[in-house]
């Protein structure tokens, strides 16, 4: 039986909001947001040395997100900023989801875990990506130890 996308490609947390993900064995990560109601929100990016936040300091590396209404009847928008830490979505419902990605290059020497912070009711979907070493599901890692 051929391996499944979970384990191979990808790991994921879908209750993620303010909580901190290892980027210790991926290549990196894809949050996928949302807020309906058109109400907008903010996420802030920050990174640490370990799971307990330790050396905690925002990640000011978001340059590019994307926007849509989350219920796949537009497509994305690309959005840029200069580099920052967070994103803001306007109070529209063209911007109701919210994705945005990080390399775990980029993050600073020593630390290795992230974390994006809905201000609002934001749901955050933690998705790891380009996988070090690939299992079968039941072998993942805990993506947050």
């Amino acid at each position: 039986m051929a391996q499944k996308a979970l384990g191979r490609l990808f790991n994921s947390t879908p209750a993620a909001d303010g909580k901190w993900i290892n980027l210790q064995q991926a290549g990196g990560i894809t949050y996928l947001c949302y807020l309906a109601g058109a109400a907008g929100d903010t996420y802030t990016l920050q990174e640490a040395k370990d799971n307990s936040g330790t050396g905690a300091q925002n990640l000011v590396n978001i340059t590019e997100y994307w926007t849509n209404t989350g219920d796949g009847s537009d497509a994305w928008t690309r959005r840029t900023q200069a580099a920052a830490a967070t994103v803001v979505t306007a109070a529209a419902a063209t911007q109701n989801a919210m994705v945005c990605e990080v390399n775990g290059t980029s993050l600073s020497d020593g630390y290795k875990y992230v974390k994006l912070t809905s201000t609002g009711a934001g749901t955050v979907n933690a998705v790891i990506r380009d996988l070090v070493p690939q299992r079968a599901p039941q072998n993942l890692p805990a993506m947050g130890s």
